[in-house]
């Protein structure tokens, strides 16, 4: 049996709750002080208000965001997040990032080729068949491509979304479409253990735009890329992920108007409910949720326990995305059984 070769998934990945105070040089320290992570992606979200959702990252430099909701060019504002620190990261006092008494979540991840993760700035030149080199020396399982300089869609590839043939698909984060028969998007080409190939869409190769790519591959024990298949039921659907989830987020390949969902082991359960019932749907700006989704957070994957559109209704297929809080069984083969969450809002 193959272990996994991450023991630790907070080196890699960390969901950072924290309590806005509008003041410049907010300090967040991740909680978990047992491992040390400086973030090289922070995506923040303010869970009480209708704010957007803001990705930062290191290649690009703090101050520097796009939204996952919107099809808009990066913005800098140097009163967002300022900087990536040893173990955290500091916001001023922008409403998006730090309002007093409001509160935030911030997912987090440290570029890593052993977990899985690489990211690639390049610039657009409009030729079909370019390609980009990554490191993971791995095929890529899901990637995300956003162009900097232009009001273009965050356009996603996700090997679940296709059995045969995924790069023909494009799905869209910033929208509740499903997927698009675009061969455009990928020049037709499956993407290698080496590269992504790329159309000659301005999404993706604008000429003279600067682009971000953010590419995972799925990594046992700590990550995992797939799809599944909606039965509407109280009782699933169930998928393995062969560890705790720390993070999942799923969308609707099948079937428009159905919003991208984000579900979390901090934000976790109300008190009414064993589920994890608090939402964010990083599609739209709206708010943190607190509605009938639940979702079930398991030592060895997860399980929808109603048929919100958005996760589970019968016939439908849905992609996920899932981040480990701790693997099902550690590199020496020892089990983990352990469902950590913070039980609050």
């Amino acid at each position: 049996m193959a272990y996994t070769t991450i023991d630790d998934p907070s080196a890699f990945f960390k969901c950072q709750l924290y309590t806005g105070n509008g003041s410049a040089n907010h300090a967040i320290t991740f909680d978990d002080t047992d491992t040390v992570m400086q973030p090289d992606v922070v995506w923040i979200k303010n869970r009480d208000q209708a704010d957007a959702h803001l990705v930062f990252d290191s290649v690009r430099g703090a101050t520097k965001y796009w939204k996952t909701n919107a099809n808009e060019s990066e913005t800098t504002d140097a009163d967002t997040l300022d900087s990536f620190t040893s173990n955290g990261f500091q916001v001023d006092a922008d409403v998006k990032v730090n309002t007093n008494t409001e509160k935030y979540v911030a997912w987090c991840w440290k570029e890593s080729a052993d977990a899985g993760f690489d990211m690639v700035s390049y610039v657009g030149n409009h030729t079909s068949g370019r390609t980009v080199a990554h490191s993971l020396s791995a095929v890529p399982e899901f990637f995300i491509i956003k162009n900097m300089n232009s009001a273009e869609k965050p356009a996603v590839y996700h090997k679940g979304v296709d059995t045969a043939s995924p790069e023909d698909y494009l799905m869209v984060l910033s929208e509740d479409a499903a997927r698009l028969d675009d061969l455009s998007f990928l020049n037709d080409t499956a993407p290698t253990s080496s590269v992504v190939t790329l159309g000659n869409t301005q999404g993706v190769s604008e000429i003279g735009s600067t682009m971000i790519l953010y590419a995972w591959t799925g990594k046992q024990g700590f990550s995992k890329f797939g799809s599944y298949v909606g039965n509407s039921s109280s009782d699933g659907s169930y998928i393995h992920l062969g560890f705790s989830p720390a993070l999942i987020m799923v969308k609707c390949t099948t079937d428009a108007s159905t919003d991208w969902l984000i579900a979390d082991n901090q934000r976790s359960y109300n008190k009414n409910s064993s589920y994890n019932n608090w939402m964010i749907r990083p599609n739209t700006s709206a708010a943190e949720e607190n509605g009938t989704v639940g979702c079930d957070f398991l030592s060895n994957g997860f399980k929808w326990r109603d048929s919100e559109n958005s996760a589970n209704v019968t016939g439908r297929t849905y992609i996920y995305m899932a981040f480990a809080h701790s693997p099902f069984v550690n590199s020496n083969g020892v089990p983990n059984n352990a469902v950590a969450t913070t039980g609050g809002r």
